[in-house]
């Protein structure tokens, strides 16, 4: 494929161009465009500008512990190999045969030294090496076999064991990447010295939504817990009043990256997200800054969007109100786009490492309730965010529907800037406003008309 090609294929046609400028030329007045949300043009061009461009989590070292262990996993629709080698390096290798181009896994995840392509049987080490073929000598005698390995990512690094691609070699770090966003996880994942493993596997379900819905939700929509989500606090499941729960900051953290505090900083007795003290316990909290450890101790909910689409959340809640007790979980996830109108999401469990495996077992058992496939908070979300998709794809709405994100913008509302925020990124106090969302919207877009 030549570059001309390749330049080619990721222009966007003058429909789709207007779109985008109209929705940028409203975006700074409180208005998205939902036909954004559902057009075919628009996503395969995201494929390229955006999932071809950004960070991409792919994996946790927890899940591939082991020289020659792996797990599948997906960049927009690409799939990799993401590998613990025999040397114990860590790898994303596209799941593309270069010979005729099959793919050579065939399971989720396992233990292996080599992986042979079903079609012809060439074999390639666990870093991808090109080692041999059936009947070598009288077929590719001659063959420089160092030319044809499978193809790496370009860029793979790791922030505190999560494992992070991307396919642009010219592209800035992932630390330089994640901006201000990296602050906040850092001191989440600094409070233990051994920091967090994975619990199970990532469940993985679909959902008939757009993956820009979901991401914004977490970037920063707490207004929809109030209505939405308003029978977890009837039952108990969430032990925090919604409208106690806005009492906190948005944080736009720079680079489309949007996240979110449930805190109180005065508050005279230490929260740490409501983690017992047995477990806070085994908190190092000289890892953590002065400003790390001022925000950890007054914080009760976070929640966050890594920009493009990678989610986040940690808060204390039951499983079962009437006989447990809340307890602290941790969710990271993914809204893998497979097409214009649908996401498959990967959904991790993780908590940190040294803590009892009771503690792990009763903060999973929280976590599945109410963040897994039939938990009480995950099957109230896709509900509006699929009737959302598939109102886009309207003729009709796709020219002329219009949708507020208005809430907090030129003192609209109870929210204000926090001109003296100490702490990185642009914050609001309190949380009823859609800043975060916009600044998702405006990186997006910036993306999105590169170049053109």
């Amino acid at each position: 494929m030549s570059n001309k090609y390749i330049e080619e294929a990721s222009k966007l046609s003058p429909r789709a161009k207007a779109m985008l400028e109209d929705f940028k030329a409203d975006l700074e007045k409180g208005i998205s465009r939902i036909g954004i949300l559902n057009d075919e043009e628009i996503y395969q061009a995201e494929l390229e500008k955006i999932f071809g461009k950004r960070w991409n989590y792919l994996a946790h070292e927890t899940e591939i512990p082991n020289n020659g262990d792996y797990v599948l996993r997906y960049i927009g629709d690409d799939k990799f190999i993401v590998t613990r080698d025999s040397n114990g390096k860590i790898n994303a290798i596209l799941d593309v045969c270069p010979h005729r181009g099959a793919s050579v896994c065939r399971a989720e995840k396992g233990n292996s030294s080599h992986f042979r392509c079903p079609y012809h049987g060439w074999n390639f080490k666990n870093n991808g090496e090109l080692v041999g073929a059936p009947a070598f000598k009288d077929a590719y005698d001659g063959l420089d076999r160092s030319q044809w390995g499978m193809k790496h990512a370009p860029r793979v690094e790791k922030f505190h064991g999560f494992i992070f691609a991307c396919l642009d070699e010219y592209a800035p770090s992932l630390e330089e990447s994640l901006s201000g966003m990296a602050w906040y996880l850092d001191m989440i994942f600094s409070l233990q010295d051994e920091g967090m493993e994975v619990l199970g596997e990532p469940q993985r379900f679909t959902i008939k939504g757009n993956w820009k819905i979901a991401a914004e939700n977490f970037s920063g929509d707490d207004y929809h817990l109030m209505y939405l989500h308003k029978s977890t606090y009837d039952i108990g499941v969430m032990q925090i009043p919604l409208k106690e729960n806005m009492k906190g900051y948005h944080i736009q953290a720079g680079n489309g990256h949007g996240v979110s505090f449930s805190i109180d900083l005065e508050s005279e007795d230490p929260l740490f997200f409501f983690y017992p003290e047995e477990i806070v316990k085994t908190f190092n909290l000289d890892n953590l800054s002065e400003d790390q450890l001022r925000l950890a101790r007054g914080s009760r909910v976070c929640v966050g969007n890594i920009f493009p689409n990678i989610s986040f959340l940690m808060l204390p809640l039951s499983p079962d109100p009437k006989n447990v007790p809340p307890t602290p979980l941790f969710t990271w996830r993914i809204w893998r786009p497979i097409g214009k109108d649908e996401i498959e999401v990967f959904n991790w469990f993780f908590m940190y490492k040294n803590t009892s495996e009771e503690f792990k077992r009763a903060s999973y058992q929280a976590a599945v309730s109410s963040f897994g496939i039939a938990g009480t908070f995950e099957m109230d979300d896709p509900v509006p965010w699929e009737t959302m998709t598939r109102n886009a794809g309207g003729t009709f709405a796709k020219k002329h529907m219009k949708l507020n994100l208005q809430m907090g913008l030129n003192g609209m509302g109870t929210s204000k800037q926090v001109m003296d925020w100490p702490f990185p990124g642009i914050a609001h106090y309190p949380r009823f406003e859609e800043g975060n969302q916009r600044a998702m919207y405006r990186t997006y877009i910036e993306e999105m008309l590169k170049d053109e």
